[in-house]
């Protein structure tokens, strides 16, 4: 049914994406990334795990998707 929805282009960590999906959850899940512990962000504000599913992305949208490093 994703495959149905039309493209749309935003920019991920920096770069030119395009998606499908219609919200930040379904954006993580199309790259594979639902399961990883991530930080993400929709415009510059950060956005919390637990609404990610709710959080509508659209064209021109810019989303940070960051994991956490650890070493010195």
């Amino acid at each position: 049914m994703l495959n149905a929805m039309p493209k749309i282009e935003l920019v991920v960590n920096g770069r030119k994406s395009e998606t499908r999906a219609q919200t930040l959850a379904g954006l993580l899940d199309e790259r594979e990334l639902s399961d990883a512990k991530v930080a993400t962000a929709l415009n510059g504000h950060f956005v919390p795990e637990a609404k990610r599913a709710t959080t509508r992305i659209g064209a021109g949208d810019s989303v940070e998707i960051v994991s956490a490093r650890q070493g010195g």
